[in-house]
């Protein structure tokens, strides 16, 4: 089980022998979700694994029972537009590098693994003071950038797309691929039926907009959904506090999915998502048939457009821009997919992300040496 530093400060200084690992990421699920199958395999190894996220306790929540360490510092959110807050946050990030210098002191460990956020700074930073060896990982085709101010200070930096270019940096580059939680690997379209309440010959259309949800893609599909369930039974994760109870048949809503979820995709046929690189890479990893809706330009820094982009030009999706989001695109994106099945699945039989975990195990242990 994931201990807070009050309840296991002994077992920093027990078990020496073994080598220790920090994880840093947060702000988000997604500078978590991928770091957990690396810190499943290097606990597997004997590695004591701790964590250091941030003090909103999201982070602690996703570690589940895991035999993991947590920790959190000060962290102050990287803006890329002018706000008084910044001047605030600044100070937060100082004190989150003093925090990290005693806490990294404290635990001696022999590498850091970096998964991206804002948390991720004031302790890859302190990292570096301390002459630490230090590996990141970029999720997205574009590097972000809590990655782009910590890589003067970083060893190696990991990839999940072999065409990422890091500007200036003169380290390690290894293209792992984003790890993939082993539950969803072993996801159990049978289970996921049942669960749903399909029958085998009714195929279904799984629509997700990540763990919030949506607006813009609920707002089409419910539109749509005459059309959509005349072809498919729609299962729709709307995100939470969003759900509407319309009265549809074959059609299910559900505002949030835990537990099982790793079977309701394998049981999925068609995946419309949003174009986040964790959710690509569990698609892709999966071999499902993919539609996706990136988040626009507007709402982002333009991460998921370069990502969709990419996955269009390498016949992994289709893609249907937000703005061009509606009843008749829709169908049509869903339409070419079926008719084009074949080739799409020839094209996810290259993808080998399920690899990316030991990948990145691997070189962290080389730079651990």
């Amino acid at each position: 089980m994931s201990q807070n530093t009050d309840t296991a400060s002994e077992d920093v200084t027990t078990n020496i022998t073994k080598k220790t690992v920090v994880i840093v990421g947060g702000g988000s699920a997604g500078h978590v979700l991928p770091a957990l199958p690396v810190a499943d395999e290097l606990i597997k190894k004997q590695w004591q694994v701790h964590f250091v996220g941030t003090h909103s306790g999201l982070e602690e929540k996703l570690l589940g029972d895991r035999a993991i360490t947590f920790h959190s510092v000060s962290a102050g959110k990287l803006r890329r537009y002018f706000s008084w807050q910044n001047f605030s946050d600044v100070l937060r990030i100082l004190l989150g590098i003093v925090q990290a210098v005693f806490l990294l002191r404290k635990i001696r460990p022999n590498v850091i693994f970096s998964k991206g956020g804002f948390v991720s700074f004031p302790v890859v930073f302190a990292g570096w003071l301390l002459r630490i060896p230090i590996v990141a990982h970029e999720s997205d085709l574009t590097p972000g950038l809590a990655n782009r101010l910590v890589m003067p200070f970083v060893s190696t930096l990991c990839s999940s797309f072999a065409d990422t270019r890091f500007a200036g940096f003169k380290g390690r580059v290894v293209n792992t691929g984003t790890p993939v939680r082993e539950d969803l690997l072993n996801g159990d379209a049978e289970a996921g039926r049942r669960f749903l309440g399909v029958p085998d010959n009714c195929p279904i259309l799984l629509v997700t907009g990540g763990s919030l949800g949506a607006d813009a893609l609920n707002i089409i599909v419910r539109e749509s959904l005459p059309e959509l369930c005349a072809t498919y039974f729609v299962v729709h994760v709307c995100g939470p506090g969003k759900a509407q109870n319309l009265m549809q048949s074959g059609y299910l809503e559900l505002e949030y999915v835990d537990a099982g979820w790793g079977d309701i995709l394998a049981a999925a046929d068609i995946v419309v998502s949003r174009a986040g690189a964790n959710a690509l890479f569990e698609l892709w990893a999966l071999k499902k048939l993919t539609l996706l809706v990136p988040l626009s330009g507007a709402a982002s820094r333009g991460d998921q457009l370069a990502n969709a982009a990419y996955a269009k030009a390498q016949g992994l999706s289709e893609v249907v821009a937000e703005e061009d989001l509606a009843t008749v695109s829709l169908l049509n994106a869903l339409k070419a997919l079926r008719n084009n099945e074949r080739q799409y699945y020839q094209a996810l039989e290259g993808v080998t992300a399920v690899q990316a975990g030991q990948l990145l195990v691997a070189e962290l242990e080389a730079v651990a040496k």
